[in-house]
């Protein structure tokens, strides 16, 4: 038996295997125009879809995903003491929201943490909270590998035809930003451009240094080695911008400069 194959597979490796049919979901996604022609002539409706039981446009696309109760089952069974926390906390001690209503958490499993981003889709109420939690878990968990291939597949969050207003990457509009922040070609996937802009955002990052830093025209074309090395520095400026906002006293929700934590 030689060196190599005496290496034991990390346990982690249980959260990249691939989910049982039964354990995938159907998430029915329509563009903007179909949103418009529905509502205006619901012969367009389809009701209680046989395929996701929702109802929407007849010519919807359904996205395959993994449901909040599969993924805890699949990270129950990778690690039972597995955990999730937010990035940072309000004075009520009540987890803060960024300005786009996501909330940012750490899933650590095994030991092994990673940041993850969730939102509530439009929701409102309890019900807000809960699809924002399990977003973020979701969102993490694919840090991990859990249902990657699903994600290769498409966005839960937009598709590649026409994304609604609503699902597409919200990019900060208060100031210019330059055309490689909204190029939308097909230089990398979905998710990881989705990730990207949600980092850059949540950091107030200056995507002109960025470009200039990884002599790219467009942060699309970042190679593989660029994206991770982009990834991991904006990560660490997120998790320093949490632990300032912990450590900060007598400063009420609401009253930070404009631009200084993007909570």
């Amino acid at each position: 038996m030689n060196a190599v194959s005496q290496i034991e597979p990390s346990p982690l490796a249980k959260l990249r295997e691939p989910f049982a049919p039964g354990q995938i979901s159907k998430l029915p996604k329509e563009t903007r125009n179909q949103i418009d022609a529905r509502k205006s002539d619901k012969r367009l409706m389809v009701w209680n879809c046989k395929e996701c039981g929702g109802h929407h446009h007849k010519d919807a696309v359904h996205l395959d995903y993994v449901g909040h109760a599969a993924l805890t089952h699949r990270l129950l069974d990778t690690d039972p003491e597995w955990y999730w926390e937010p990035v940072a906390f309000g004075q009520d001690g009540l987890p803060v929201l960024d300005r786009n209503g996501g909330l940012w958490i750490r899933l650590t499993v095994l030991g092994v943490t990673r940041l993850g981003y969730g939102d509530a889709d439009g929701k409102q109420g309890g019900n807000a909270i809960k699809e924002a939690i399990g977003d973020a878990l979701r969102n993490a968990a694919m840090r991990f590998g859990a249902a990657l291939d699903l994600w290769h597949k498409g966005d839960l969050h937009g598709d590649d035809g026409e994304p609604a207003d609503d699902d597409k990457p919200q990019t900060n509009t208060s100031k210019q930003e330059p055309k490689a922040l909204k190029a939308q070609d097909d230089g990398m996937p979905a998710d990881a451009w989705a990730k990207l802009i949600q980092l850059i955002e949540a950091t107030n990052t200056d995507t002109s240094k960025m470009l200039k830093n990884f002599g790219v025209k467009d942060l699309k074309h970042l190679s593989p080695r660029q994206y991770d090395d982009a990834v991991a520095k904006l990560e660490e400026t997120m998790a320093q911008m949490a632990r300032e906002q912990s450590n900060r006293t007598g400063t009420q929700s609401g009253d930070l400069a404009d631009g200084e934590i993007p909570y």
